[in-house]
C-alpha cells in the first residue's frame, strides 16, 4: 500500500494498514517528515513515536520523497491537502500534481483511491481525465475509486479501524477492489453508487457542523443579550428524543476542514447555475 500525504490523515493510515501486516511505503513531499518517520519519530501530537517505531522496527515500512517508488505500490491512497487559493476557490494543485506522478507509474492491476475532501466531480475530472491518457481501461485494467476521510485527532473514542468508511468506485468492479482493501482494515464499509455521491457525503457532514456552529454561536450572543442561559436552553432542547441534534457555543470555526469545506460546494454549484 502506497499512501501519500503523510499529515493527520495520511499518517493514521500508514499505522493501520501496517498493523495488520500490509508492506507500506510512505510518500511526501517534506523531507523533514520523511527523515522523523524513518528515525522512528511522529511529529503529530496524537500518535505516539512506539508507534511509528514499531512499525518501521517491522520492516515494512518506509517513507521518501521519491514519487517513482509509486509503481511498487499495488494500492495508492492519496490524502493531500485541498485548501482554498485567495479568492476562496478550491486549490487543488496538490491533487492535481499527485494525480500526474501517479500517471507516470499507473500499471494494471493498481487501484487508486483519493481521500483528500473536494467537490463533487474531482475523481472523475482530475484523476480519471489524466489515467484514460494510459491507454489502460478503468474498471479492467486498473481501478479508481473516492472514500472521503473521516478522522477526528486525538478523538480517544473512536479510531480509523472503528468509524464507518464510505466507499465509492468510478465503476462496480472499482467499488469491488477498493471494498476489498478498506475491509482489511476497518470494520464497516458504507459503499455508495458512485465517486461523485462519496465526494458530497464528506461536504454534507462538514457543511452540518459548519452551519449549526456558526447557529448556536449566534444564538450564544442573542442570550447574553436576553439574560438567559444558552447552556439550559440546549441542555433541555436534547431533551427531545428526534429532530434535534446538541450543539455547544464555543471559539468558532477551526481546523483544516470545517471553514474551507462549504466553498468546494459553493464553487462547484455555480457550474450548475445554483448559488
Amino acid at each position: 500500500v502506497g499512501i501519500v500525504g503523510l499529515g493527520y490523515v495520511g499518517l493514521p493510515l500508514v499505522l493501520r494498514f501496517g498493523a495488520v501486516g500490509f508492506p507500506v511505503i510512505g510518500f511526501d513531499v517534506d523531507s523533514s517528515k520523511v527523515s522523523k518517520l524513518n528515525g522512528g519519530q511522529s511529529y503529530i501530537g496524537h500518535i505516539e513515536n512506539e508507534r511509528v517505531a514499531s512499525l518501521l522496527g517491522s520492516g515494512r515500512f518506509e517513507a521518501t520523497i521519491d514519487f517513482s517508488k509509486l509503481a511498487d505500490a499495488d494500492c495508492v491512497i492519496i490524502c493531500v491537502p485541498t485548501p482554498l487559493n485567495n479568492n476562496r476557490e478550491p486549490d487543488m494543485q496538490y491533487v492535481e500534481s499527485t494525480a500526474s506522478a501517479v500517471h507516470k507509474t499507473l500499471r494494471a492491476g493498481q487501484i487508486v483511491i483519493l481521500e483528500s475532501t473536494t467537490y463533487p466531480g474531482t475523481t472523475r475530472e482530475v484523476l480519471l481525465d489524466r489515467f484514460q491518457r494510459s491507454g489502460l481501461e478503468v474498471g479492467e485494467d486498473y481501478f479508481l475509486a473516492y472514500s472521503p476521510e473521516r478522522e477526528d485527532p486525538g478523538n480517544a473514542h473512536f479510531s480509523t479501524q472503528t468509524i464507518p468508511k464510505v466507499v465509492g468506485g468510478t465503476t462496480p468492479n472499482c467499488l469491488a477492489v477498493a471494498q476489498a482493501l478498506y475491509g482489511q482494515v476497518i470494520d464497516q464499509l458504507v459503499p455508495v453508487s458512485s465517486t461523485d455521491t462519496a465526494e458530497l457525503v464528506k461536504l454534507l457532514e462538514n457543511i452540518y457542523r459548519s452551519v449549526n456552529i456558526a447557529l448556536v454561536n449566534e444564538l450564544k450572543l442573542l442570550c447574553d443579550r436576553m439574560d438567559i442561559n444558552i447552556w439550559e436552553v440546549i441542555d433541555a432542547a436534547k431533551t427531545k428524543p428526534f429532530g434535534f441534534t446538541p450543539f455547544y457555543p464555543g471559539p468558532g470555526l477551526g481546523g483544516h476542514c470545517i471553514p474551507i469545506d462549504p466553498f468546494y460546494l459553493a464553487w462547484k454549484a455555480r457550474e450548475h447555475g445554483f448559488r
